[in-house]
């Protein structure tokens, strides 16, 4: 019996361990110092479903739908509204960028939450947990190809409802910090609301 309880608990543990490592590879690729791009599609409860573009360096990244812009430059976050012609610059929360950019994960994951994996065919499916229950984002769900250990979901649960982002294309490229901050030339008749 104890033999059997000794095995049971190095088991959960390894299994934690071997979703860290997972997470930590995956964070590598995403994180790669030259920046990364790829298509990705939102479901959302708060949002109708939208598709677009990102690109990502870091902590900071552009993504483009057909209603909007959004840069953030690791600081500061500028949307670009097509239909209104105006850009609202803000300052965002860690839960806000959450629900914008899908690769958000790569440094929130590190602190604060407990790891559980599944293996799946093709991949991984890694289920994180908050381990504080005043965290904004308590759940998290990241499906992780086998071999490239590219990122091609994140699901996470925010305010008791779920987004989700499906990630493909995603390639390495050499990506400029200017492309993460607007520029107005870009959008001569664009009016800046600045709300911070």
């Amino acid at each position: 019996m104890l033999l059997t309880v000794m095995l049971l608990a190095l088991s959960g543990s390894a299994s934690a361990q071997t979703a860290k490592e997972v997470l930590d590879k995956c964070a590598a690729v995403v994180s790669d110092k030259n920046g990364v791009t790829a298509s990705f599609s939102m479901q959302s409860a708060q949002y109708k479903s939208v598709s677009g573009t990102i690109a990502v360096k870091g902590q900071k990244f552009r993504a483009h739908t057909d209603m909007a812009t959004m840069w953030f430059d690791g600081k500061t976050q500028w949307t670009y509204l097509k239909k209104n012609d105006e850009v609202s610059v803000t300052n965002p929360t860690e839960a806000q960028l959450q629900a914008l950019n899908p690769y958000n994960f790569i440094n929130m994951y590190k602190k604060g939450f407990k790891y559980t994996m599944t293996t799946t065919t093709g991949g991984y499916k890694v289920h994180l947990t908050a381990t504080d229950p005043k965290r904004k984002v308590q759940e998290m769900f990241i499906n992780v190809s086998k071999g490239s250990y590219v990122p091609t979901e994140v699901k996470l649960l925010q305010d008791s409802k779920w987004t989700t982002f499906t990630i493909s294309n995603l390639k390495k490229a050499a990506l400029a910090d200017a492309e993460f901050k607007f520029n107005s030339k870009d959008f001569p008749s664009a009016e800046v609301i600045d709300l911070r």
